[in-house]
């Protein structure tokens, strides 16, 4: 047994730092294979994957990966940036490419908990997407991970490379099957940002209530490199724990979490960013909106540490009561650990104020069209200056969710 199988192995059963625990030997590893090929998908699951960002239109995107369960179906770039950037599952990198084990779980420990070990030890492909150096991609690539089959454990291990330079906007959606009622989902993703490049990263979930979600991801950021990371859950799931870490160890290095989050049923949500501030001059931000319903439970955890005296951090949350029985927990950390780092935090927890709805409400507003204006303009995602395709399918998304739940 290799050293690093003997090092999963020894955390098969260590407890996440935060969120539930789950019990790994209830979820099965028996699934069908999936031949299909992407335009021959079914209808259910291509409208699932499109309300998440997923475009199957050949012109909409740059490259795709496509996985459904443990059978990778499509993968590829289009044929105008060929040569530009590549997208394979992460087995066939491993065969095609020397240089790959140099980026693999290299930022983020094997033993770091439970869900970590399980990913290496039942490795269920996941996807590497690379741009080479100088390249800007002009259309999105992107990438779905489908869970189809009923109480399966879907362990995928994603890596990013953009090579100096470069530049990408990835959307990747995760998304489950409407008969599925039970599964889980871990996604280890580990990007490496080089010197000069920009990415600008999109996770959108739509999973259903008897889901868990343990996505584990960290960056590292070399001189000049810029990280904009956008995540986005609108749809009830039973939990979901993550804590991504951005290294921005280059200088002039920035990273910026951004978050819109709806919690309604039941559902278990603990989310987090942490920016580890080590070149001259790096920057960080992180920003999230967060809407709790129902019985729903939201943890918003935020950490900046400080390691350079010319380093800035800002971090901020805001959060929206609509049920007396939902709660949101605010927790942010600030950690200098050189005099002149400049840290600070704000956060502010309410409810729809009863003014602005009888204000809607006298211009001819029923009191649901009121609210759901009230919560469109919280989330409203303009405030991320994201590309203006992004914010589009972002903002339909909410669109959505308000109609329906409203």
């Amino acid at each position: 047994m290799s050293e690093f199988n003997k090092k999963a192995l020894s955390a098969i059963n260590k407890p996440a730092k935060f969120g539930p625990d789950l019990d790994l030997s209830e979820y099965s590893r028996n699934v069908k294979n999936w031949n299909s090929s992407l335009s021959k998908l079914p209808e259910d699951i291509k409208k699932r994957a499109s309300d998440v960002g997923i475009c199957f239109e050949d012109k909409g995107r740059a490259g795709t990966f496509f996985q459904i369960d443990h059978s990778v179906i499509h993968q590829g770039i289009d044929k105008a940036f060929s040569g530009k950037a590549e997208i394979m599952n992460t087995k066939e990198a491993f065969e095609k490419c020397d240089w790959f084990k140099d980026y693999w779980w290299k930022i983020i420990e094997v033993d770091t908990d439970k869900y970590t070990a399980l990913a290496a030890l039942e490795w269920d492909y996941g996807y590497l997407i690379r741009v080479r150096e100088g390249e800007k991609i002009t259309l999105p690539l992107q990438a779905c991970l489908f869970m189809a089959n009923e109480n399966v454990d879907q362990n995928v291990h994603n890596v990013i490379i953009l090579e100096p330079y470069s530049e990408a906007q990835i959307i990747t959606g995760c998304v489950v099957h409407p008969n599925v009622g039970k599964g889980l989902h871990i996604g280890i993703s580990e990007f490496y940002i080089k010197k000069g490049a920009k990415l600008t990263f999109t996770m959108i979930h739509n999973w259903k209530q008897n889901i868990d979600v343990r996505p584990r991801t960290a960056a590292l950021l070399e001189d000049n490199a810029t990280l904009i990371n956008n995540y986005v859950c609108l749809k009830p799931l039973k939990s979901i724990q993550t804590f991504p870490a951005a290294y921005c160890k280059g200088n002039k290095s920035t990273a910026v979490f951004n978050s819109v989050v709806y919690g309604s049923g039941e559902s278990l949500i603990d989310l987090g960013s942490k920016l580890v501030l080590e070149g001259n001059e790096s920057r960080g931000e992180v920003s999230s909106r967060a809407i709790a319903a129902d019985n729903s439970k939201i943890f918003a955890r935020g950490i900046l540490i400080g390691d350079n005296k010319t380093s800035k951090g800002h971090l901020e949350c805001n959060g929206l009561m609509l049920s007396d029985t939902a709660s949101i927990y605010a927790i942010p950390e600030l950690m200098g650990n050189t005099s002149g780092t400049e840290l600070s935090h704000e956060a502010a927890i309410g409810k729809v104020a009863d003014e602005q709805i009888q204000y809607l409400m006298a211009r001819g507003f029923s009191e649901a069209e009121a609210t759901s204006l009230i919560i469109r303009g919280f989330m409203n995602v303009r405030i991320f200056g994201l590309p203006e395709f992004l914010e589009k399918e972002i903002q339909r998304a909410i669109n959505l969710t308000t109609h329906r739940v409203m």
